[in-house]
């Protein structure tokens, strides 16, 4: 039988508050005669009372929490472990370079932390740049690995992949908040990304974040459908870029840090 946090802690309390009550009224009895002096040591005992159950109180709810953390930061981490498998598995299908996912996830929380991403929203960034592109699960490998160009037919279809993938991490409770990277990291600057049309700062952060990070592995990086770009020719794409398809201020920012972010992308995944 389990027992919970609040009852061990409320049994505890009412346990030692009986005994003390108990037990110190009997010596109080015994020893002091005197009602004046009985009552004020009565007060006394009644102000040590409050005193020690509040310091009870406060180690054992501080521990009880930290059993808690604990125990929340494990589930977390399974979630990441099993996410990673998952992706590994998407990355396999979609014939990516490496490690592509876990990479641009890398990356992605590094630029964000410049960026001054924390918190909760640096934590579903990380979620949502592994997931980037888990709605190409639906999309047929015709499509998905094709080694040419796409017809415009295909090219709507995969299209899809956007909105595909917010509405499967709609399905799960702890990946809601993460859905703006799957929605949103193909949406552009200028407004005529896909699939809403958002320009600008309507774009959510952490899609504009992911974006230039993206876009700098996709050219770096070897593809069914083409051979990898020079690294000078990257950068300057992605300077042309800057204020059109990107962010202007997340693409300077990414080149005045590029050698520290390019390094966490050289990080073996753990």
């Amino acid at each position: 039988m389990t027992i919970s946090p609040q009852f061990r802690t409320a049994s505890a309390y009412v346990l030692l508050s009986t005994l003390w009550i108990c037990l110190s009224d009997r010596v109080l009895g015994a020893l002091v005669q005197g009602q004046a002096e009985l009552t004020f040591l009565q007060s006394v005992k009644g102000g040590l009372f409050v005193l020690a159950t509040g310091v009870l109180l406060y180690w054992m709810i501080g521990r009880d929490l930290r059993r808690l953390q604990v125990a929340n930061q494990t589930l977390r981490n399974s979630h990441k472990q099993t996410l990673r498998v998952l992706v590994s598995a998407m990355d396999i299908r979609h014939k990516e370079t490496g490690d592509h996912s876990d990479r641009v996830m890398r990356m992605s929380v590094g630029l964000a932390r410049l960026a001054g991403v924390q918190g909760e929203a640096l934590r579903h960034l990380t979620f949502g740049a592994l997931l980037h592109d888990i709605g190409k699960l639906a999309l047929p490998d015709s499509i998905l690995i094709k080694p040419g160009k796409l017809d415009d037919e295909e090219m709507a279809v995969m299209r899809q992949h956007p909105q595909l993938g917010y509405e499967l991490l709609q399905r799960v409770d702890f990946l809601r908040d993460a859905s703006d990277i799957p929605h949103s990291h193909h949406e552009r600057w200028d407004g005529t990304g896909y699939p809403q049309g958002l320009r600008g700062a309507a774009i959510p952060l952490a899609a504009r974040i992911f974006s230039v990070v993206d876009v700098w592995d996709a050219l770096i990086t070897a593809r069914v459908y083409k051979p990898a770009w020079p690294e000078a020719d990257v950068l300057n794409y992605l300077r042309a870029a800057a204020g059109s398809q990107l962010d202007p201020n997340l693409v300077a920012l990414f080149l005045d840090n590029y050698d520290a972010l390019k390094a966490l992308g050289q990080v073996p995944a753990r």
